[in-house]
């Protein structure tokens, strides 16, 4: 390591690579610095179960794969293939019955009866609107550049995500597919803005579908970390930083952390009102994850399930509402809604032949205690009977130790941060990316747009601080 760059980035999950990569194209020294002795932050992959089966340690599908900042890599030319199944998810109800999302909007409406002309008219009009919205919904809040499409996005988005249900839909069958997609928020869905992360999700299956990446999700920060090297940067692995001393000099520093993690570092060099403010970052609610090696594919009674790589498990809207509230006091459901990723269905690398990998998680209030390995297996049993005979192996991952393998993931935030509704659009603070230091940025999640794999946190605090982007900065020195 030298002992001076233009650009220092602590922390490699996908926001770090993506601030590091917009630095090196601009011909700027770079390094990005991991605590760990592996890269990726939530794109780790791993045999966390029996040799031979690989697993996801954070996420498996990404719907932001096909974001604006991804598209323009040349990351295929660095190994790495993505797989779209035909389906971005299934969710199943209890009399046999399944809801379907389709990559294909007119196919997802037709299975939705007598919401279909309702669904075409709501999610289908996002869809068609998508490539008209994207960069506004995935990034900062500004002036949108189609001011009548973002508009009729927002006045949904805003919405309660039961309200909006019950009001755009009058089938089980749709209002299930859209609290299955509303789930993802990590709110209670009487919370306003709770709709718009499902409003955004169902939008990006018709507009791109949810891929899986072929041979795990570090094929994503491998490929990154090698268009990375490619442009002239550097990564230190096993560079675990507690404070800004132990730094190379550097005229920008991005912090791919959380901002607690950014104060700690960063100690009397911040405002004391500011590190207040970071230290006091709200978050949301935990995970609690279960990996499994298993003999075969989930034996889901809607045998649909197999044709996408996201099962949501829960039952009707009014189930998965009253799930998705009990973390928000404290509570856990005896019923949880739980996230199934299935990537061995499209992708024979994860697992020995004829077997497959699996993981499920639910929520559970933040850094919560509670083991919930029975109550998943038994909401999967529920609609795939046999499920737990297939089992060969599992690894729990309680919230606890997921933030010891990811300190970005506080109490098992998988999302960074909460998705309140002035957290979600002013996060972390009224700065985004900024802070009162010249040159000092963060840029996880824990900036607009918020949680997923797409890269454009890092992208937007790179071009805050370099100029060239929507919300281009001065290029400011410390």
């Amino acid at each position: 390591m030298r002992s001076a760059y233009d650009v220092v980035v602590i922390g490699s999950g996908p926001n770090g690579l993506a601030a590091a990569i917009v630095a090196a194209q601009r011909g700027l020294s770079t390094i990005v610095l991991e605590a760990r002795d592996t890269i990726g932050g939530g794109l780790r992959t791993s045999e966390l179960t029996l040799p031979g089966f690989l697993h996801d340690v954070c996420s498996s599908v990404h719907p932001g794969a096909s974001s604006p900042f991804f598209r323009e890599l040349p990351l295929a030319s660095h190994g790495l293939q993505w797989i779209t199944p035909p389906a971005a998810a299934a969710h199943p109800l209890d009399n046999g019955e399944v809801v379907m999302l389709y990559n294909d909007v007119e196919r997802t409406a037709e299975g939705l009866g007598v919401d279909r002309v309702r669904y075409l008219r709501t999610i289908g009009a996002i869809a068609r609107d998508w490539p008209r919205l994207e960069r506004d919904i995935l990034g900062p809040l500004g002036f949108p550049a189609h001011p009548v499409a973002f508009t009729r996005f927002g006045l949904q988005a805003l919405m309660p995500a039961e309200l909006y249900a019950r009001v755009a839909f009058t089938s089980y069958r749709a209002r299930a597919l859209f609290a299955g997609c509303a789930a993802h928020s990590i709110l209670p869905f009487a919370s306003p803005g709770s709709a718009a992360v499902a409003i955004v999700l169902a939008a990006t299956a018709h507009a791109s579908g949810w891929p899986v990446a072929r041979s795990g999700s570090i094929s994503v920060a491998a490929a990154l970390a090698s268009h990375l090297i490619e442009l002239g940067g550097d990564i230190e692995p096993c560079q675990d930083i507690k404070d800004f001393r132990q730094l190379p000099d550097a005229k920008h520093v991005f912090f791919d952390t959380s901002p607690r993690a950014m104060a700690d570092i960063m100690a009397e060099r911040f405002p004391a009102r500011f590190s207040w403010k970071l230290r006091n970052y709200p978050y949301g609610y935990g995970a609690f994850k279960v990996d499994w090696a298993l003999s075969e594919k989930i034996p889901w009674t809607a045998r649909e399930c197999l044709e996408a790589a996201t099962v949501h498990v829960g039952g009707t809207l009014e189930e998965i509402a009253a799930a998705e509230v009990a973390p928000s006091v404290g509570g856990w459901s005896e019923r949880p809604f739980v996230m199934v990723t299935q990537p061995s269905v499209f992708d024979e690398t994860r697992a020995p032949a004829g077997q497959h990998t699996a993981w499920g998680y639910c929520h559970v209030p933040n850094g919560s205690t509670i083991d919930m390995t029975e109550r998943i297996e038994a909401q999967i049993e529920r609609f795939a009977p046999g499920f737990k005979q297939c089992i060969l192996a599992r690894a729990v991952r309680p919230p606890a130790l997921i933030e010891s393998e990811n300190a970005n993931l506080v109490g098992g935030d998988v999302g960074g941060g909460s998705n309140e509704l002035m957290n979600l659009l002013f996060r972390p603070t009224s700065r985004w990316y900024s802070t009162p230091v010249k040159g000092v940025f963060l840029c996880s999640a824990a900036t607009p747009p918020g949680g997923g794999i797409h890269g454009m946190c890092g992208y937007h605090a790179a071009t805050t601080a370099f100029g060239g982007g929507r919300h281009g900065g001065n290029g400011v020195r410390p």
